[in-house]
């Protein structure tokens, strides 16, 4: 409760940030316009979202004759969560990955890839696919969906009203928003703003999905040397995904890029492992082993940030 809870208020902050960039940039015209345009985009995400991600990943359909073995697992975790059965997609790509999405559990899709099912034993598929259906329980996919749909609006409106200050759209003594100046410096504060609120939404919900989907497995450490594995391959074989997706994704697949770790949609492996394993404090470092000490402690903050 308490998570959802966390989740609900984020939610109504990053909801807020939309109407105050709204009135800035055009009073109540302004605020009017910005809410029409976030519900128009969640409207559009809440429908279309899982096809285009499937499209872009060419993620293929399989059927219980093609991987009975994967549809099987599927099968008897969505009995396991009370469930429907959901559509079994694999995507052709030799990064061990997967995701899950769809607007609800009766539209819900699961979707590993070829190089997870590779090197995972048959307990580590069990963990991944379990936590996905956590995501499908919980609605996390909606969730998600919701959070990066409006955070895209808020980065819209911005770069919007930024010009509009560059370029005189708007009168720059207007005491509404500090004239010019304050419309640059809240086209700046309020899509970082947004991102840090995104990414507490998103950390808090992976937390949740790997108890829900321990509980559905039955046994957390199948989960837990799933995410060891992933945490080492994701860097040894990079993934060539869209950053606006990565929050989908069961770990983050741009974690091995340079900073891109420090800004994640996701908490750390090793402490994802340690509350899987109920350790008191990670086992080890999962991540590249000459990691700078100040990147570990800003991923730190931004886990504390999630309210975990």
């Amino acid at each position: 409760m308490g998570n959802k809870i966390r989740t609900t208020i984020l939610l109504a902050v990053m909801t807020a940030l939309i109407i105050w960039i709204g009135q800035i940039f055009g009073g109540r015209r302004g605020m009017i316009i910005a809410l029409l345009f976030a519900a128009g985009m969640n409207f559009f995400s809440y429908w279309f979202s899982d096809k285009i991600v499937l499209k872009m990943y060419r993620a293929k359909e399989v059927s219980p004759g093609q991987a009975p073995e994967v549809y099987e697992m599927v099968r008897t975790l969505s009995g396991h969560a009370g469930l429907p059965m959901p559509k079994v997609f694999v995507i052709p790509k030799e990064a061990p990955n997967a995701f899950a999405t769809g607007r609800n559990p009766g539209h819900a899709v699961v979707a590993v890839t070829q190089g997870l099912l590779n090197i995972m034993d048959r307990d580590e598929v069990m963990g991944v696919l379990a936590h996905e259906l956590a995501h499908v329980k919980n609605r996390d996919i909606l969730i998600g969906s919701i959070a990066a749909t409006m955070a895209g609006a808020i980065m819209v409106l911005a770069s919007m009203a930024r010009f509009s200050a560059i370029f005189g759209g708007r009168d720059g003594g207007d005491s509404r928003g500090g004239g010019g100046i304050g419309l640059i410096a809240m086209s700046i504060l309020a899509p970082f703003a947004a991102m840090i609120i995104q990414m507490a939404i998103s950390r808090s919900r992976e937390y949740l999905a790997d108890a829900t989907g321990a509980g559905f497995a039955g046994n957390p450490q199948g989960l837990a040397r799933a995410l060891e594995k992933l945490g080492r391959y994701s860097e040894k074989i990079p993934m060539d995904a869209n950053p606006s997706t990565a929050h989908m994704f069961i770990v983050n697949p741009l974690s091995g890029r340079s900073l891109m770790g420090l800004f994640s949609t996701h908490p750390p492996l090793a402490e994802r492992i340690a509350r899987l394993q109920g350790s008191p404090r990670p086992p080890g470092r999962v991540s590249k082993s000459g990691e700078d000490r100040r990147l570990a402690e800003g991923k730190a903050f931004w886990d504390r940030l999630s309210g975990n």
